[in-house]
């Protein structure tokens, strides 16, 4: 049986199909090991990137990212991180999402233990350019503004846009983009306020697998 004969034999292409699969498999695991540590100290560096731009230096002395815990809300589970200074909680950080005129808002909510706001920041959005993407703390100061704020102050009334009754300015020409901020920050410090006994409990390290527990605010039992 001559070369090209056997070529055309299935098993043969098979064979052949099957070395180049395994090959390729191979070299994707090779890529992933030696890409998978640089990659996740990258995410981390960011995480810690953006808390540092909503808890300032004297608020915390832990890593976050060694204090997750999760946590049912009504619009899904919820990572959240615990700040602590010698050993007390200080703040509580959870990332939120907001629905902007042009599509989601991603960002982070950092509320202190006594309920006020340590900082608000956008970390994605898609507004428009100019109009919605003022949001931005390099384009303008606007989202600092919440700094100091709690549910309390001002009142659960006064938190919305001035053109709804609120004490919030909001953009010229783009109203939509600031009122779905500041409702997703007063929800936030809603929730905070009604799971507060969960959010200020020491969260557990974590395990040898990796994952991330929060304990209820009751001591478990043998």
């Amino acid at each position: 049986m001559n070369l090209a004969v056997m070529r055309e034999r299935l098993d043969y292409q098979s064979l052949l199909l099957g070395v180049v699969v395994m090959v390729t498999c191979a070299l994707l695991a090779l890529a992933y090991q030696l890409t998978r540590e640089p990659i996740q100290q990258a995410l981390a560096d960011d995480m810690r990137q953006s808390f540092s731009q909503v808890l300032p230096d004297h608020l915390y002395d832990n890593d976050l990212l060694d204090h997750a815990g999760q946590i049912e809300a009504p619009w899904g589970s919820l990572t959240y991180y615990q700040a602590s200074l010698a050993g007390d909680i200080s703040a509580v950080v959870f990332p939120m999402q907001a629905s902007g005129y042009a599509g989601k808002i991603e960002m982070l909510v950092a509320i202190k233990a006594n309920g006020e706001l340590s900082g608000v920041r956008v970390l994605v959005h898609q507004e428009t350019p100019g109009l919605g993407d003022k949001i931005e703390v390099a384009r303008d100061p606007w989202i600092t503004y919440f700094t100091g704020k709690s549910l309390h102050n001002p009142l659960p009334t006064g938190w919305a846009v001035k053109k709804d009754g609120g004490e919030f300015d909001q953009f010229t020409g783009a109203t939509i983009t600031p009122r779905a901020i500041v409702a997703e920050i007063k929800r936030a410090l809603l929730f905070f306020e009604a799971e507060q006994p969960t959010l200020l409990y020491p969260v557990r390290l974590p395990d040898a697998v990796g994952s991330v527990t929060a304990q209820q605010g009751v001591e478990e039992h043998d």
